[in-house]
């Protein structure tokens, strides 16, 4: 004999009683289980070869908000019309739709639908409106399969547009393209009994009742003894789960901030809206500089300007580097430096200017590493690798003894570590605040080779204003490919999917 459990006997005998064919819901109402549970039974009882489950694709009609609105109070038309009738049959339009209380946005739509319907006749050179002849003998006007469809599918909640006749499955379509009625397309799902099923269900209704949970009673008073205690097959299907876990891009971050620090980097933070003096003046880019144009950063509209009195010397020291290059053995940029500029306020467009501030900081340590994580804004074409908003990990070390081999060799590490590349490449590069500058290339097989950013290091124009008489290399890379080759994603924007299938499958090795 079959070996069935409760659940699985229970929608056999269901199924059975309607007639040895039913729905999942016909038999959510009959033997009063959920949908889940149901389904759980029936993907067992396949197995055994014990049901056939059919997948039958049907159309669900439902009300929209709108719809579900003039299911209450009445199509407009309907209210327009009775509240016509109420005034005698005849007046002025603007009177008409205030009897019936319909919104401004509804009287146009009323105004049509009465004319297409017949039942009353507008001149447009008065305004007036009047009851046609015959509704008027009749005393209202007929209901249409329009709004016999509106109140049935209201006291349904959905219904099945198999379900209804020709004339209401017309009227959907009126009603669908006045917005009222929206359609879906789902599964219906039937499950019919085998002969296999049948025989095993009679069977299973002469064998003793087994037991599926040991009760405290069974154990008081011995009974477990004597009944038959279910066994449970531990290969039967059931549904999928998906547990919750972190986005694997936020992973990858926890992991590269992890390594930094156990590097011995330690974290530098600030906030998204940031001076253009630290974002660019300490950088000793210009003021004229096209990064600094709308098209290169995002503005802040209110308030314009920010507060840079607390660095009143740096301001000053960086001012003279621009102008006439100070003491840094620098000719400047030669043009007239503005404190208005400076105190203008953007959204950070890189993380270097969370170095600037660190090396500007009385807390500054030296020799040391410091790291950032840090979200970054440009008014960029977004394409498969540039996005208008993106990450940047960002860093900096301080010693007397650095050189480019130094830098080098960190970059290196990046990309081989913790992007998963196979082998790197540099060549020189150009930025207002290193030199000398390299850019960054990995490769991965399979992948090929992708730009993750520039370093260099500091030039004194802007180690110096700011107080730092040591070398200091640096890094910017785009912490979002990192993430796109180790992942092996192919386009920028799919790191921020909302692809559920995607997400839970995605494991980053």
């Amino acid at each position: 004999m079959v070996n069935l459990r409760a659940h699985e006997l229970k929608v056999l005998a269901s199924i059975a009683k309607l007639g040895g064919k039913a729905s999942v819901e016909q038999l959510i109402s009959e033997a009063e289980l959920s949908d889940a549970a149901i389904m759980r039974a029936a993907l067992a009882l396949q197995e055994q070869a014990l049901v056939k489950i059919h997948a039958e694709p049907q159309v669900i009609v439902k009300l929209s908000a709108e719809g579900g609105m003039h299911a209450e109070k009445g199509l407009p038309e309907r209210r327009l019309i009775k509240a016509l009738l109420k005034l005698g049959g005849e007046a002025n339009l603007d009177s008409a739709v205030a009897e019936a209380g319909l919104d401004q946005q509804f009287k146009q739509i009323a105004l049509g639908w009465v004319i297409k319907k017949n039942w009353a006749v507008y001149d447009s050179k008065t305004n007036m409106l009047r009851v046609a002849a015959n509704l008027l003998q009749q005393g209202e006007a007929p209901e249409g399969d329009d709004e016999k469809l509106l109140s049935y599918v209201h006291g349904n909640r959905q219904v099945s547009l198999d379900s209804l006749n020709a004339a209401l499955q017309a009227a959907v379509q009126t009603l669908k393209k006045r917005k009222l009625l929206l359609t879906e397309e789902k599964t219906r799902r039937i499950i019919e009994v085998t002969e296999a099923g049948k025989q095993a269900a009679a069977q299973a209704s002469a064998a003793p009742e087994e037991v599926t949970q040991l009760t405290p009673e069974l154990i008081i008073t011995g009974k477990w003894r004597s009944v038959k205690l279910q066994k449970y097959n531990i290969e039967a299907p059931v549904a999928k789960t998906w547990p919750g876990k972190k986005h694997p891009y936020l992973s990858f971050l926890e992991e590269v901030r992890a390594k930094l620090v156990t590097l011995g980097f330690k974290e530098m933070t600030g906030t998204n809206v940031e001076t253009s003096f630290f974002n660019f003046d300490a950088l000793y880019t210009p003021q004229d500089h096209p990064a600094r144009e709308i098209f290169g950063i995002y503005f802040v509209k209110n308030p314009e300007y920010g507060d840079i009195s607390a660095y009143e010397k740096a301001v000053a020291n960086v001012k003279a580097t621009h102008e006439n290059g100070w003491r840094t053995g620098s000719t400047g940029w030669c043009y007239k430096y503005s404190i208005q500029e400076a105190r203008r306020l953007i959204l950070r467009g890189h993380g270097t200017c969370l170095s600037a501030r660190t090396l500007l900081s009385p807390k500054l340590e030296i020799p040391s590493r410091y790291f950032s994580i840090a979200r970054c804004y440009r008014p960029e074409v977004v394409d498969k690798t540039h996005l208008s908003e993106f990450n940047q990990v960002e860093g900096i070390v301080v010693d007397e003894k650095l050189t480019l081999r130094d830098l080098l060799g960190v970059l290196a590490k990046f990309a081989l570590e913790i992007a998963g590349a196979d082998k790197v490449r540099f060549k020189p590069d150009y930025f207002p605040f290193t030199e000398p500058s390299v850019e960054l290339s990995a490769y991965k097989e399979g992948y090929g080779w992708i730009e993750f950013g520039g370093s260099g290091i500091f030039r004194p124009e802007v180690t110096l204003p700011l107080g730092v008489k040591v070398p200091v290399i640096a890094w910017g890379l785009g912490v979002d490919r990192l993430f796109m080759m180790r992942a092996g994603v192919d386009d920028i924007r799919y790191i921020f999917s909302q692809n559920l299938d995607w997400l839970r499958r995605k494991e980053v090795a």
